[in-house]
């Protein structure tokens, strides 16, 4: 199957072998996936940095990975650290976090979804811009009759706005500040429009503010025309803005200062985007202000128990999890509270998607686009086993391998050795569950076969051994 990878800068389209079943999963074909503005193109231009100079930029820029690497050297060696950050740094990473379609298949024990139902899917590493994904069932809601799937494809942002409003607390009346119009911003805008609020938006972007003006918002403001404290003063008798939620994205200290500036006393300021933390103590003290964090699409998410896990949180106590914030989002588009036709610029097919980053660069560039694939009932069936390096076949007097887990400790330690002794050992296949490490190691390591399901090296006749280097509580199922 097609799926797009972030590498040295650009979007490209891999042929990967499609995802095996997780437990508690959902398979799902893409109909459509929303590339994040802000999040992938980050990535896009981190991956631009190329060289040792870029690499020094890179360490300057991400601090706590050099402390990685040098924590790395002192327990594994120098020769073991090298592979795995060589080995990283030409993989590239799997692109995209929200996607929409519908079900292929279900894990034993899914009760909630059945095949042919219409999904909307959320989370890194899961929800890719792919023809197919796996995704864990709390990481997948069901799409109204009455949305279709490309505006679905939108619900991670759209519950990652929602988290953020719903951090703020925001009371029917109240006058709210929104600093960065981007997609979550605009997303943020209408949110609490639906929620009976003025809203006051900001943003460098003048085109940004007129579109928000269009979508409802109240007053838009270009902190660059200046007199910007004045004119809310002048909106809010005198009092500030309740609260100001930052959906911006840059390493400036600027909008946290500047949301502090604008805030009334006692009012309350929330990180959404990413952006600078260096407070300006003063402020923030002499008017209480509360300062909250918004994390991504909202209770839930980073707990692998309820994220891989599937164990949910109880509805009396944690009522708006990263499920049920998704689900509401499209309740709301269903409801025709937020309109989306504005906010994407384009559609692009998934083969395309070298154009559709592209066209996201730069300053003044769309909001979003979709990368859309065709839907089809006939199909054939999923290959989770690809031949990557068709010479490599063939019995020469070596032990042919198979490396079932790619993780660090594979590619750190196994693989290294294995290679050392190319005069014995042939490294045959690798298995991941990410389609697209499969391939990366294996053409690393010269290896003919990549695959996402063990059983398919388990069969191969070219295979003499398996090396597993899986957690070690998979080991009992895939050794049996």
């Amino acid at each position: 199957m097609k799926q797009v990878v972030l590498r040295n800068g650009q979007a490209v389209v891999e042929e990967v072998p499609a995802p095996a079943m997780l437990p508690g999963g959902v398979l799902v074909q893409v109909a459509y996936s929303c590339v994040s503005p802000g999040t992938e193109t980050a990535m896009l231009s981190a991956g631009e940095i190329k060289g040792g100079v870029g690499l020094l930029r890179r360490a300057l820029r991400e601090p706590e990975k050099v402390r990685q690497v040098i924590a790395s050297i002192k327990t594994r060696g120098f020769r073991t650290t090298r592979a795995l950050v060589q080995g990283r740094l030409g993989f590239g990473s799997a692109a995209g976090y929200s996607c929409a379609g519908v079900v292929l298949e279900v894990d034993d024990g899914v009760e909630a979804f059945r095949p042919g139902d219409r999904v909307a899917c959320a989370g890194g590493g899961y929800a890719n811009h792919a023809e197919v994904v796996v995704v864990p069932q709390n990481l997948t809601v069901a799409v109204p009759a009455t949305v279709d799937l490309g505006a679905a494809a939108t619900a991670t942002l759209g519950a990652i706005a929602l988290q953020g409003v719903r951090r703020a607390q925001p009371t029917l009346g109240e006058t709210i500040g929104v600093v960065g119009l981007g997609l979550v911003g605009q997303l943020t805008v209408q949110l609490l429009k639906a929620a009976g609020c003025r809203v006051v938006g900001m943003d460098l972007q003048r085109v940004r503010v007129d579109l928000a003006r269009s979508l409802g918002l109240d007053e838009g403001l270009v902190p660059t025309d200046g007199g910007l404290e004045p004119r809310i003063l002048a909106l809010t008798q005198g009092f500030g803005l309740d609260a100001v939620i930052l959906t911006a994205a840059t390493r400036s200290d600027d909008p946290i200062n500047l949301a502090m500036r604008l805030a009334r006393r006692k009012g309350r300021v929330v990180v959404v985007g990413d952006v600078g933390l260096g407070l300006q103590r003063g402020e923030m003290y002499h008017k209480e202000l509360d300062l909250l964090m918004s994390t991504s699409y909202g209770p839930g998410r980073y707990d692998p128990l309820y994220e891989e896990g599937g164990v949910d949180y109880p509805f009396g106590y944690v009522r708006w999890t990263e499920n049920r914030n998704m689900a509401a989002y499209l309740d709301l588009v269903a409801a025709g509270k937020i309109q989306l036709a504005p906010l994407i610029a384009s559609v692009f097919p998934l083969a395309e998607a070298g154009t559709a980053y592209a066209a996201l660069k730069g300053e003044g560039g769309p909001l979003t686009v979709l990368l859309r694939n065709p839907l089809s009932s006939d199909r054939p069936p999923l290959a989770r086993r690809l031949l990557v390096t068709p010479g490599s076949r063939g019995r020469d007097g070596r032990l042919r391998v198979a490396i079932i887990g790619a993780g660090g400790f594979a590619q750190g330690t196994h693989l290294p050795n294995l290679k050392q002794l190319a005069d014995r050992y042939q490294i045959r296949a690798i298995v991941s569950r990410k389609g697209t490490s499969a391939v990366a190691v294996a053409r690393q390591y010269e290896a003919a076969v990549a695959a996402t399901d063990y059983r398919q090296v388990l069969d191969d006749p070219d295979v003499d051994a398996v090396l597993i280097c899986t957690r070690h509580h998979l080991h009992a199922a895939q050794a049996v």
